[in-house]
């Protein structure tokens, strides 16, 4: 399981070692599925490539690892409606439980890199709350309603 916060800005590889360039976001499809990231490379003129989740052969502490990578991959459009931080952005959006409970505003997600699946998200009540409370980890079982005001979630308990 990872969160996003635990890949931006590592480094992706292709299975011949060349650096493309560093995580810069999460790309999910209409119904909250992870399904894939977005590398921004370094360059004079500034290169946004999307890499499928289906694409990493390994997430690892310091780097991620393509299974093949062609260059030509980078035109590619994918299905995706919704990022993390960039357009459609879910970062600062109000989570409520399907019962109607505010939930706080989603800081970031833990999912299950091999599937794409979201487990919990991570949400804060502000920055005062964040500093004095820290943060609070909320589990789901279900795929989110990704609203364009609020990310609805089916809540479990422990």
């Amino acid at each position: 399981m990872r969160t996003f916060s635990m890949l931006k800005g590592l480094p992706v590889y292709t299975n011949r070692g060349e650096c493309i360039g560093t995580v810069n976001d999460i790309c999910l499809s209409d119904i909250g599925k992870i399904e894939g990231i977005m590398v921004h490379r370094k360059a004079i003129v500034k290169k946004r490539r999307f890499v499928s989740l289906n694409d990493v052969h390994s997430f690892g502490p310091e780097g991620i690892v393509l299974k093949q990578w062609e260059d030509s991959q980078h035109g590619y459009k994918p299905k995706v409606h919704y990022h993390l931080f960039h357009a459609d952005c879910l970062f600062g959006k109000m989570l409520f439980s399907r019962a109607g409970e505010e939930l706080g505003m989603l800081q970031d997600v833990y999912f299950l890199e091999n599937l794409g699946t979201i487990v919990a998200y991570e949400t804060t009540d502000g920055f005062f709350s964040e500093l004095t409370e820290g943060t609070r980890l909320i589990k789901s079982k279900q795929p989110p309603v990704l609203g364009k005001d609020a990310i609805l979630i089916s809540v479990y308990d422990q």
